[in-house]
């Protein structure tokens, strides 16, 4: 049995609302999915009677769980593996010349169970240009739920296969019972902290690689225009902004431009557009 068109409107608005993912026409087949498990939690015998019963009570709690459950998105261990390799031969090199306090922060927004901003970890700890810096490695999600997974550094096997080579999980990974935890030196680097990318950002300070990757393609262009506006004010001038394979900044915010970084790219803000960034307020 399908959700209802009703059921899948109240979701579809709420999650837009809360998120401003867009749902389009087509998804119920993944909005039913996700909710099964939450229908069967709370004692209902289909989605259909669970979202009649939260648009009833609309328990805060209960809402944010059905925004949390349509808002987990796919992950792995050094995802499209170009992105990973401009960072160590192209980035990080290129700002260690400009870095004389020997620091580099780092911002991996929408970081899901963690396995980005570990990975980032990983690079640097990589990157003989880097040797004795200090990176410090922000990593923000909407999901509380996804943020304690990502915490405890925690992944079963079938995670670990997703794209980790066997020398990096031998060098930075012990074993948790059946599963396998990243060791504590690594978890150490990077902290966790929820955020809504589509509400104003709290006090983060500025950043000099942010990795906003494959985040835009949920959302709609204003939407977009307001997140990557906000983003550029928290970059450091010379920054750099790493996107997914299928989103662009082009006809969305032309303030930034798009560069070579080996077989990748990333994304600065234009030249005659620096002092902006160098003045904003953090």
């Amino acid at each position: 049995m399908t959700i209802s068109p009703h059921a899948f409107t109240f979701v579809r608005e709420l999650v837009r609302a809360e998120s401003a993912i867009v749902l389009e026409t087509g998804k119920e087949y993944l909005v039913e999915s996700r909710l099964v498990p939450l229908a069967r939690a709370a004692g209902h015998p289909s989605v259909d009677a669970y979202v009649a019963d939260l648009s009833t009570r609309r328990t805060p709690a209960a809402l944010k769980q059905v925004v949390e459950a349509l808002t987990t998105n796919e992950t792995s261990w050094f995802r499209d593996s170009d992105p990973f390799t401009a960072l160590r031969q192209s980035v990080f090199p290129a700002l260690a010349k400009t870095r004389p306090n020997r620091t580099l922060r780092v911002w991996a927004a929408a970081c899901s169970s963690g396995q980005e901003p570990y990975s980032i970890v990983m690079t640097a700890l990589d990157t003989p240009e880097l040797a004795g810096w200090r990176v410090e490695l922000l990593a923000t999600d909407l999901s509380e739920e996804m943020l304690d997974r990502a915490r405890t550094g925690e992944y079963s096997q079938l995670e670990v296969n997703r794209g980790l080579p066997a020398t990096t999980m031998v060098r930075h990974f012990e074993r948790a019972g059946l599963n396998w935890r990243i060791n504590r030196s690594i978890r150490e680097r990077v902290e966790f902290r929820q955020l809504n990318l589509t509400r104003p950002f709290p006090p983060m300070g500025r950043f000099d690689v942010v990795f906003l990757r494959n985040v835009l393609i949920y959302f709609d262009l204003p939407t977009k225009r307001d997140v990557l506006k906000r983003v550029r004010q928290v970059m450091a001038p010379d920054g750099h902004l790493f996107l997914g394979a299928a989103e662009m900044t082009m006809g969305v915010d032309d303030a930034w431009e798009r560069v070579p970084a080996g077989r990748s790219s990333v994304y600065r803000i234009r030249e005659d557009l620096k002092m902006e960034g160098s003045s904003c307020v953090l």
